[in-house]
């Protein structure tokens, strides 16, 4: 028997007794997760940080009226105050015609998806401290590394369930470490810090320790002595670091509710040339030791994979249950929610798919430009697309990246953004929402 039976098996249980308190229809979420993150500084141990709790999620329906609670005590007495608590609450809550679980007829059956996110380990303080002191080393062995902020490790497993009143009732586990060094090059008014960090679903998958902390000096070095850009109109390329911060507003804008409020940028361009022929991004939720892989969703409905942009065309919205039904559509399987309040609509392993280009190809012919490492500020209007970040990294000047680069604002639209992007064939997968380097000519930058 699987070790993630029992987690749907309590679920089950919260929903029945729901049921039995006078719910019209419930839903549960269950979560267990234990962690550890050792920290080390300058060559010494300073922090080992264990946690491990659970907790417990009930929402339910009267009607169309609804309520949700939590707890981190699962006793039998918190759990029979809990269902008490939320069903006073749901008496007294205002209606809502679109409230309600996910049809039944959609959810999740047959044999759970595989996605490989549980390597069934784990690893010990001893190994993440050895580690974390191998990642500062390496980064501190760099020529012009003057101090350290520390590197660190962790470790974690969680199981997840689902259960509802419509007979759904399932979980699974993950598991998910890191590593990641932050060092200071140069000193008194002229220190530069940079960092590096990767994480993996498997410890097979983890990079090595040392390249992590030998990648963050290099970048800190790398950035001494910045200068400015003077301001105008030039092409802006993003790094890979960065790149895929430009699909989230793409998300936010597409989500259910935002189409259903009426407060996305993007209420006119479904179906339309959004970006150039033959950008494509994808949500893969069922990609192999991803990051944000699921084998269903926060609703229980069953995950797949989808070209959210097809050929520069926006190919749909996507939707909970409820904005699904605010939309007269149904819902995408891309519910997303925590252990308290309805769920919402989000991304997984996203993706704005590689071009063709390689990286030298995509600036050879950039007299005067900013390579963009890091983005300062969350200067996005998600109602008109208008785009303004605070930005650091390095000009191009003939081909060729040249000066670091500090205190400049870079602006847009981002309409006009995406139909300008031309991504490079260097796309890695390396987090949740991945992108290749970027270029966008006809930006405003702001600098001198």
């Amino acid at each position: 028997m699987s070790d993630t039976n029992p987690a749907a098996a309590r679920a089950a249980d919260l929903v029945a007794a729901a049921m039995k308190a006078g719910a019209d229809a419930a839903d549960v979420l269950y979560v267990r997760d234990a962690s550890t993150q050792v920290s080390v500084r300058l060559g010494a141990l300073e922090d080992v940080q264990r946690s491990d709790g659970e907790e417990i999620g009930l929402r339910l329906f009267i009607g169309r009226r609804s309520a949700s609670v939590s707890s981190s005590d699962l006793s039998a007495a918190a759990m029979t105050a809990l269902v008490e608590r939320a069903v006073a609450m749901a008496r007294e809550a205002p209606e809502d015609p679109y409230a309600g679980l996910a049809p039944a007829d959609l959810l999740a059956t047959g044999a759970t998806v595989d996605v490989e996110i549980d390597d069934g380990g784990t690893a010990s303080p001893a190994e993440l401290k050895a580690r974390a002191l191998e990642a500062e080393d390496a980064a501190r062995a760099v020529p012009g590394i003057t101090n350290s902020e520390g590197g660190s490790a962790s470790a974690s497993r969680a199981t997840i369930a689902l259960a509802t009143s419509t007979g759904f009732a399932r979980a699974y586990a993950t598991t998910s470490y890191g590593c990641s060094a932050s060092v200071i090059a140069g000193a008194g008014g002229a220190m530069q810090r940079d960092y590096a960090s990767h994480g993996a679903r498997h410890l097979a998958d983890l990079e090595p320790a040392g390249i992590i902390g030998e990648r963050a000096g290099r970048r800190a070095v790398a950035r001494l002595d910045p200068r400015q850009l003077p301001s105008g109109q030039m092409p802006v390329v993003y790094d890979p670091r960065v790149s895929a911060g430009l699909l989230g507003p793409l998300i936010g804008a597409i989500t259910g509710s935002a189409i259903a409020r009426r407060t996305s940028f993007l209420l006119d361009q479904l179906g339309e040339q959004l970006f150039a022929p033959g950008i494509r991004v994808i949500d893969d939720p069922r990609r192999p030791r991803g990051l944000r892989s699921r084998p269903f969703d926060g609703e229980g409905l069953p995950t797949a994979r989808r070209e959210i942009v097809a050929d520069g065309r926006l190919t749909g919205w996507i939707a909970d249950a409820a904005s699904a039904r605010q939309l007269d559509m149904a819902p995408t399987g891309h519910a997303s929610r925590g252990i308290g309040g309805s769920p919402g609509a989000g991304s997984t392993n996203l993706h704005l798919a590689a071009g063709t280009a390689s990286v030298a190809d995509l600036i050879a012919d950039i007299t005067l430009g900013f390579w963009v490492i890091e983005l300062i500020g969350s200067g996005v209007n998600g109602l008109t697309g208008d785009y303004s970040r605070g930005a650091a990294g390095f000009a191009i000047r003939d081909g060729q990246l040249a000066e670091p680069v500090a205190e400049v604002t870079i602006a847009g639209n981002l309409k006009a953004m995406y139909r300008a992007l031309m991504p490079a064939s260097d796309l890695e997968y390396r987090a949740g929402t991945n992108a290749p380097t970027v270029r966008i000519d006809g930006m405003t930058v702001a600098g001198a």
